[in-house]
């Protein structure tokens, strides 16, 4: 059974199972469902949804490595994590990329880091801190 969830989004991908694994790892998301064309996982608050780009499109697709990201779109999903550090090295570990610590900067009082998936879609990481809740930062 799905749990209650705040926000979503939807990732179409050419390859879904490499996309779940490295969101799975790195923002700390759970496998919830999983069929031939996509995969939901869940936290707390967030549903991602991981959707099989038709293959005929996907077989035209070619995902460098490391990924050439995207920087072209209109939308950057935003992650909490525990440590940047720790994120850098799953996110490497799992096909993607977060930029080097000479990029991060301050964004409401925490660090914030932008990088990319296994499949150059662009994402930003946020370090939480240890101490302090999401209602507890401050700009």
């Amino acid at each position: 059974m799905a749990q209650a969830f705040s926000a979503g989004a939807i990732v179409y991908a050419k390859d879904i199972h490499a996309l779940a694994r490295f969101y799975a790892a790195v923002a700390d998301l759970e496998v919830m469902h999983e069929v031939d064309d996509h995969i939901v996982l869940e936290s707390e608050t967030l549903e991602l949804v991981i959707v099989a780009i038709p293959a005929a499109t996907a077989a035209r697709i070619v995902i460098a490595s490391p990924p050439q990201r995207r920087e072209n779109t209109a939308f950057k999903p935003v992650f909490p994590v525990p440590s940047l550090e720790q994120a850098r090295a799953t996110a490497k570990a799992h096909g993607g990329e977060l930029d080097p610590p000479g990029k991060e900067w301050k964004f409401q009082g925490l660090r914030v880091c932008d990088g990319c998936d296994p499949e150059g879609n662009v994402i930003q990481l946020r370090e939480l801190p240890a101490d302090a809740g999401l209602g507890d930062v401050e700009d």
